[in-house]
C-alpha cells in the first residue's frame, strides 16, 4: 500500500483508496495528526477510530502481528478485536471515555503463543484511541521512584507540540504544552515540573533565556533543548542540560528522559 518508497512517515505515504477512511485530505485533524504520529514512531501501534472502530496500524505492528496484518496500514473494521485490545480489559473502555490508561505485562496472543507487553492507551479527540505496545517490564522508567516525570513542553509549532505531548502521555509521563515563554513561566509558577523540554527558537524569548530564568527560580528543574541550529547557542551555559538535534527520534527523547529519571532516583 505504499505510494512511494519503502518507509512510511505520514498518511500521505500510503494509498488509502481501498480503505474505509478514504482520501486523507478529508480526515478530521485529530485523526491525521494521530496517524502521522503512529507512522512516524518505531514502537508497534494501533489506532481505532469512530463508531465503526476502524483500525489502522503502523509497520512495526504489522511485522509483530504477522501475515494477517500485511496490508499495513489497514483502515478496515476488524472481524474480531485486535489482540492488544482484547488483552486490554477496562483500560480500553477507560480510553474510550477520554482517560489515558495503561496495562503492564498484558498477555497478547498473536497466534504463536502469548507474549507480554505494556500497553499504553491515549484518547484521540472524542472518536479515537491510540494504543502503543512497549516491552513488558516490572516497572517502566516513568513509574519508578521518585514518581512519574512531569514535563513542560515549550514548542511554538502547535502540531509538533501536540504530537510530543501525546506521545509522552502514551509512554506514561505527565506532559503539558505551551507555545510562548511567558506561558511557560506561568505554568512553572503554578505547577511542579521535573523537566523543561524547550525549543531553542521561540517567540519573544529564546529557549536558552527561558531555561536560564527558569533554573534561577527552580534549581531542581532538568532542561532538555530541541534545536535546529546545533549546539552553537548552548556552548556557554552555566547549568547542566541535554540537547536533541531536530529532527530527533522519539527514542532519543526517551533516552534523555531516562537519564533524567536516573538522576532523580540517585538524588532521592
Amino acid at each position: 500500500m505504499l505510494a512511494s518508497g519503502k518507509s512510511a512517515r505520514t498518511v500521505s505515504s500510503y494509498d488509502w483508496s481501498a480503505s474505509a477512511l478514504g482520501d486523507p485530505t478529508g480526515w478530521p485533524q485529530p485523526l491525521r495528526v494521530a496517524a502521522d504520529l503512529m507512522f512516524n514512531t518505531p514502537l508497534p501501534m494501533l489506532l481505532a477510530w469512530g463508531e465503526q472502530q476502524i483500525v489502522l496500524c503502523n509497520e512495526a505492528y504489522g511485522a509483530l502481528a504477522g501475515p494477517g496484518f500485511s496490508r499495513v496500514p489497514g483502515g478496515s473494521v476488524p472481524a474480531v478485536l485486535p489482540p492488544p485490545f482484547a488483552a486490554a480489559g477496562e483500560a480500553l473502555t477507560q480510553a474510550r471515555r477520554g482517560e489515558a490508561a495503561c496495562v503492564t505485562g498484558a498477555a497478547v496472543n498473536f497466534g504463536a503463543g502469548g507474549e507480554r507487553f505494556d500497553l499504553y492507551f491515549t484518547p484521540v479527540g472524542v472518536d479515537g484511541v491510540l494504543c502503543a505496545l512497549g516491552t513488558a517490564s516490572e516497572a517502566s522508567p516513568a513509574a519508578e521512584e521518585p514518581g512519574t516525570l512531569s514535563i513542560l513542553v515549550v514548542e511554538d509549532n502547535l502540531d509538533s507540540q501536540y504530537l510530543v505531548c501525546e506521545m509522552l502521555k502514551a509512554f506514561g509521563y505527565e506532559a503539558d504544552g505551551v507555545a510562548h515563554p511567558d506561558d511557560a513561566l506561568a505554568r512553572l509558577a503554578a505547577n511542579h515540573y521535573h523537566v523543561l523540554f524547550t525549543d531553542v527558537s521561540l517567540p519573544g524569548m529564546s529557549g536558552v533565556d527561558l531555561a536560564r530564568q527558569a533554573r534561577e527560580q527552580y534549581p531542581h528543574l532538568k532542561v532538555i533543548f530541541a534545536s535546529g541550529y546545533g549546539d552553537m547557542l548552548l556552548r556557554h551555559l552555566d547549568f547542566p542540560y541535554q540537547s536533541l538535534q531536530k529532527p530527533y527520534e522519539l527514542d532519543q527523547l526517551q533516552d534523555a528522559l531516562g537519564k533524567v529519571a536516573s538522576q532523580l532516583r540517585a538524588g532521592a
